[in-house]
């Protein structure tokens, strides 16, 4: 705004005296500009880079990376939270989120623990391909699934299914290393027991500290099993835990896990305010979910036009957009891949997706034809804008 506009404004003259004293008996703080945008970046980095110092195999498909900081001391984070890995792949630029199954206070190193998906591309390249002393380019810890000592109870009733232990490993880690006053149940649902994920350390902890109940669940369970069988239900629970007033739930697994676990937990009264539940990527088989257009298939193809140069990719209907964009090369920004960070989203300016019951997508994003790319699927030819 030009100086003969802004004089004629009322306050002026108080405004600019107050200027001029702050100048002359304010402290100058010019030296130390920068100071704190310095320190904020320390803790919340856009970008670290990390070295691969050891590989821990845990089961037949699962492994743990351990990563130290190569050139930046790694900031903290809450047990619970999750890097993306970025990376490149037979071309294709994209990134996966993997929850941190060590301690936050262990200061020394991330451990990521990855289990092998099938076609996997991102799960089978850090498994097969890398090796100790490689670096790996990632984001700074992120994510909501973490307990809050303010407003969570002091019992914590876990679920986890598969892979989905990583984060709850973490909070028991801690539990057990700071001394924390808190009690852990932990039902862990697997296949059989070979896929159990930390299943020996988790024994040697509920064996050794009182404060943490380990609940192998196990579907096909051997002959020299005599465990949980079968899944995670409401009389499981009630019979292991009680009352459930005061109790906070956490469940991290795959939707299929979901989809029978919560309706257990109806059952049992807990409402919704009160479980904690880990988002865990796109769904596998969108198709099957009710409101899937049945007249689409999951290999059909649809051309999408790039708005801004009118460049155009292809689609397949079964894979979320943010995958055709990676692999034509016009990747959007991402963190979490399930519909929560929001990094990803773009306006679609023709065409319709289908989107899975339960996307946070904003009311005003909605308005406005916004959509996560990461958790949207092309039903038909597209033109979106980024």
């Amino acid at each position: 705004m030009r100086k003969e506009i802004l004089e004629n404004l009322n306050g002026y003259e108080t405004v600019t005296g107050e200027i001029a004293a702050a100048q002359k008996y304010g402290t100058d703080y010019t030296a130390e500009k920068g100071v704190v945008a310095d320190y904020v970046r320390r803790l919340h980095p856009d970008r670290l880079t990390l070295r691969v110092s050891r590989i821990i195999d845990e089961t037949p498909s699962t492994k743990t990376l351990r990563l130290t900081a190569s050139n930046t001391p790694l900031p903290p984070f809450l047990a619970g939270q999750y890097v993306a890995l970025y990376l490149e792949i037979d071309g294709i630029r994209t990134a996966r989120p993997y929850s941190i199954s060590s301690a936050p206070n262990q200061t020394g190193y991330y451990d990521l623990t990855v289990r092998r998906v099938d076609n996997g591309l991102v799960s089978n390249h850090l498994l097969d391909a890398v090796a100790v002393g490689d670096l790996l380019e990632s984001s700074g810890p992120a994510g909501q699934f973490y307990h809050n000592p303010i407003i969570h109870g002091r019992t914590m009733i876990c679920i986890a299914g598969g892979s989905g232990i990583t984060p709850i490993m973490s909070m028991i880690r801690e539990i057990v290393d700071r001394g924390l006053d808190r009690h852990v149940v932990l039902f862990y649902g697997n296949r059989s027991l070979k896929d159990a994920i930390f299943h020996e350390e988790l024994l040697d902890i509920a064996q050794g500290c009182d404060r943490i109940d380990y609940v192998p669940v196990v579907e096909q369970p051997g002959d020299d099993y005599s465990g949980q069988c079968g899944y995670i239900t409401a009389t499981a629970i009630q019979q292991r835990v009680g009352d459930i007033a005061d109790k906070t739930f956490f469940a991290c697994g795959p939707q299929a896990m979901y989809d029978f676990c919560f309706p257990e937990l109806e059952k049992l009264g807990v409402p919704r305010r009160r479980i904690r539940r880990e988002m865990y990527g796109a769904p596998t088989q969108i198709w099957q979910h009710p409101g899937w257009p049945g007249s689409v298939g999951p290999q059909d193809r649809f051309t999408v036009t790039v708005a801004e140069d009118g460049t155009t990719f292809e689609a397949e209907a079964g894979q979320p957009l943010l995958v055709a964009m990676e692999k034509a090369g016009r990747p959007a920004p991402s963190l979490c891949r399930c519909g929560e960070c929001s990094l990803c989203r773009v306006k679609i300016v023709s065409g319709h997706v289908f989107q899975p019951p339960g996307v946070m997508v904003r009311a005003s994003d909605r308005q406005f034809g916004y959509v996560h790319a990461c958790m949207s699927y092309p039903i038909e030819d597209l033109t979106i804008l980024w």
